[in-house]
């Protein structure tokens, strides 16, 4: 029989590959695989509804993630995919595996973030399971949340001339992950003497540590009138984000080097590194700032939008996913943003 390794397929791969054939039997499932959410329910008012594993030593590194953070963080990436369908995340169930290692004090720590974060968003924790781990600590997080059908945005939806744009800024998570990893390797072998040195970098150790769903950008959205033709979150980077909404929107797009929303922190952090800035910027994960497309027709509307920006537009499908650097070169944009399955 044949063997294909899973990393030859990466992580997007594989789920085309077990996906593919789905067909769904019940009027109640309105869109199933291939968002941010699945959307169910029959009336006008639909449930949407994610889920997202979290795995220690793949997802997270307990030597500098604090419990409570990653319990606020864990909430806040599953309200993120509710807010790119353009929704309001309601509820959560919790599911956690803990190894023997961990104590009755710092699972209450997780649970305060857990907690933080469920205050913060509005969002109700509704139950979950708990059960023994051999591998450390793993969190399975289900949000639930619910939208009218007509604003309900997919990744699909995207059309020729559509404005490509983004909120806030990237790159921001990734250099403070990098900062982290650098800092983990001066404290191995070093930790009685050795220090962090993250001054000035508050910034981008927040971004990765403590990310922020979009809430404030839909709401924007909404009372501008501005119902967005696809919309995502960058979780997996610019890049492979792009890439998603063009490939189930059937289009091509352009995007502008000159125009990609950087900070100061990230930018000193990828020079301090030796790190190309626009690659960091298109490939860094973990942002949860919204990618989104709005017909050109809505252009004055979005520039009095706050904290958006346009990146680009959407082009014919044949014309391909291209980077247009500040040399007015093309590049052609390829999906190196973050693949759990793939070398």
């Amino acid at each position: 029989m044949k063997r294909t390794e899973i990393k030859t397929v990466g992580e997007f791969g594989l789920i085309e590959k077990l996906t593919s054939g789905i067909e769904t039997v019940n009027a109640s499932t309105f869109k199933g695989v291939g968002d941010d959410c699945a959307v169910l329910g029959i009336g006008s008012t639909k449930t949407l509804v994610t889920t997202d594993l979290l795995l220690e030593g793949i997802h997270f590194d307990l030597t500098y993630t604090p419990l409570r953070h990653l319990g606020y963080k864990a909430v806040a990436v599953n309200v993120s995919d509710v807010v790119a369908m353009n929704g309001k995340a309601e509820q959560i169930t919790v599911a956690i595996g803990v190894s023997k290692r961990f104590s009755v004090e710092m699972l209450e720590e997780l649970y305060d973030g857990i907690y933080l974060a469920c205050a913060e968003f509005g969002v109700d924790l509704i139950g979950g399971d708990t059960s023994a781990s051999m591998t450390g600590l793993t969190l399975c997080i289900t949000c639930i949340g619910s939208a009218e059908e007509e604003k309900i945005t997919c990744r699909s939806g995207a059309k020729y001339t559509d404005l490509v744009c983004v909120s806030g800024n990237i790159g921001a998570a990734y250099m403070g992950l990098q900062l982290l990893e650098r800092e983990k390797l001066v404290f191995q072998g070093n930790e009685a003497e050795a220090q962090p040195d993250f001054d000035g970098y508050d910034y981008i150790l927040e971004r990765f540590l403590k990310p922020s769903p979009r809430v404030d950008i839909v709401k924007q959205l909404e009372n501008a009138g501005i119902v967005p033709t696809s919309m995502i979150d960058i979780s997996d980077g610019l890049s492979s984000e792009l890439i998603h909404i063009c490939k189930q929107s059937k289009v091509g797009c352009r995007v502008y080097e000159e125009r990609l929303p950087i900070d100061y922190q990230t930018a000193k952090m990828a020079e301090e590194l030796n790190m190309n800035l626009t690659t960091v910027a298109i490939n860094g994960g973990e942002d949860y700032e919204l990618l989104f497309t709005v017909p050109l027709s809505m252009h004055d509307k979005v520039l009095e939008l706050d904290d958006v920006k346009i990146i680009g537009h959407i082009a014919e499908e044949h014309h391909g996913l291209y980077l247009v650097t500040r040399g007015d070169n093309e590049i052609e944009i390829m999906a190196q943003g973050w693949n759990a399955l793939k070398e």
